[in-house]
C-alpha cells in the first residue's frame, strides 16, 4: 500500500511539472548527438537540442519502517519566447544548488544559438574609454520586436586588460589566452581560449574577453580554486554575487548568476549545467542581470535574475556599461543590429 501511495505522489508531481524524484542519474533523452573536435568546428546534431534538466542530489530522510535514501532532484527549465512563433530559444531557471544554504538561489538561462543572434554593445563607460564610435549604447529601437533577452557582459577595461571587438571594429586589442565568446561571420558562438593574435581574423564578427577560462573540457580550471585571480569584491569578501557564460555540447550559451559564490563554486554551478567551457562575466552586486521579454516589442520585461539592484527596462536606454543581447535570427550570419 505504501508502495502504491509513493507511486501516486510521483506522477503528481511530474504531472504538476513540479520538482521530480528519481533514483537514476540525469535524464539525458533530450541531449543531441554531437561531434566535436577542436573548438573550431561546428558541433553536428542529429536532433533539436534542449536544455538537459538541473538535477542535484539529496537524501530523502527516513520514515517508519523505511531507511533514508539517497534520490536525485531535478528542476525543469521554462521555455520564455514562446510568443515568437518558433521553437522556443531561451530557457530559464532558478534553483537553491545547497542544502544547507536554501537562501541561495541561482539563476540560469539557456539559449540556443542556431535560432538566435547574440549581439554585443557598448555603454557610454564600458568597456572603456575610446574614440571610436559606441554605437546605440541601448538596444536599437527598430529591433525590439526580435529582442527575446538581454544580460550582463564583463569587467570594465580599467579593471583587466582584455580583446573587444564588434561591429568590424575592435576597440581594445584581444590578448592570448583569455576566454573569449566569439561570434563567426556563419552565426556560430563559441566560447574559447584565445589565441588569435591581436586582431581577430575575417571570419569572427564578435569577440569579448573576460579573464581565462572558468571551466574547460567539462571540469573546473586549476585557476577557479584561486579566488584572488578572479577580480576585486565589494568590500574584500570572498563570495558576492557572480555571473559566467558557458557553452555545451551542442554549441548553445548558459548562462548563470547567483548571490555568495567564490570562483571555485560559481565554476561548480557550470559544470552542473552541463557546460563544456565557461568564462566568468562581471561579479559584485551591481552587474548581474539577465531579462527576457513577454512579447514582441520587448514588451514584458522581466528581470529572470533576483537581483535588487536591477530594472528590468535596463537595456532599453543608453546604459552605463557593456552588455549582450539575443534576438531572433533572420538568416544565419547576419550583422547584428546597430
Amino acid at each position: 500500500m505504501r508502495r502504491i501511495v509513493l507511486i501516486v505522489t510521483v506522477v503528481a508531481l511530474l504531472a504538476g511539472g513540479g520538482l521530480w524524484w528519481s533514483r537514476r542519474g540525469p535524464d539525458t533523452t533530450a541531449a543531441s548527438t554531437t561531434t566535436s573536435s577542436s573548438v573550431t568546428l561546428a558541433s553536428t546534431t542529429t536532433t533539436t537540442p534542449r536544455p538537459l534538466p538541473v538535477c542535484f542530489s539529496e537524501t530523502k530522510p527516513a520514515t517508519p519502517g523505511h531507511a533514508a535514501i539517497p534520490i536525485e532532484i531535478c528542476k525543469p527549465w521554462q521555455a520564455k519566447d514562446t510568443w515568437s512563433g518558433r521553437t522556443p530559444s531561451v530557457y530559464t531557471n532558478s534553483f537553491t544548488p545547497y542544502a544547507t544554504q536554501p537562501s541561495v538561489v541561482a539563476y540560469a538561462a539557456w539559449i540556443r544559438t542556431s535560432t538566435t543572434d547574440l549581439a554585443l554593445y557598448l555603454g557610454y563607460e564600458g568597456p572603456g574609454p575610446t574614440t571610436l564610435s559606441r554605437g546605440p549604447e541601448e538596444v536599437p529601437p527598430p529591433v525590439t520586436n526580435r529582442l527575446l533577452a538581454t544580460f550582463n557582459s564583463g569587467f570594465y577595461e580599467k579593471d583587466a586588460a582584455f580583446g573587444f571587438y564588434v561591429n568590424h571594429t575592435l576597440y581594445f586589442p584581444m590578448v592570448n589566452g583569455l576566454a573569449t565568446v566569439v561570434r563567426y561571420t556563419n552565426g556560430r558562438v563559441d566560447i574559447v581560449r584565445w589565441t588569435g593574435g591581436v586582431r581577430p581574423g575575417a571570419n569572427i564578427t564578435m569577440a569579448r574577453q573576460n579573464l581565462p577560462l572558468l571551466v574547460n573540457g567539462g571540469v573546473a580550471t586549476p585557476l577557479s580554486a584561486n579566488n584572488a585571480a578572479w577580480g576585486s569584491t565589494l568590500g574584500g569578501v570572498p563570495a558576492v554575487w557572480r555571473s559566467a557564460l558557458g557553452v555545451d555540447a551542442n554549441g548553445n550559451l548558459i548562462y548563470v548568476a547567483a548571490p555568495a559564490q567564490t570562483s571555485s563554486t560559481l565554476a561548480a554551478l557550470m559544470v552542473r549545467l552541463h557546460v563544456v567551457r565557461a568564462m566568468q562575466l562581471d561579479i559584485n552586486p551591481e552587474w548581474p542581470v539577465f531579462i527576457t521579454y513577454g512579447a514582441s516589442g520587448a514588451k514584458g520585461a522581466a528581470l529572470d535574475v533576483a537581483n535588487p539592484n536591477q530594472v528590468a527596462t535596463r537595456f532599453l536606454y543608453v546604459s552605463t556599461k557593456d552588455f549582450f543581447a539575443v534576438y531572433v535570427t533572420r538568416k544565419p550570419g547576419e550583422a547584428q543590429p546597430w
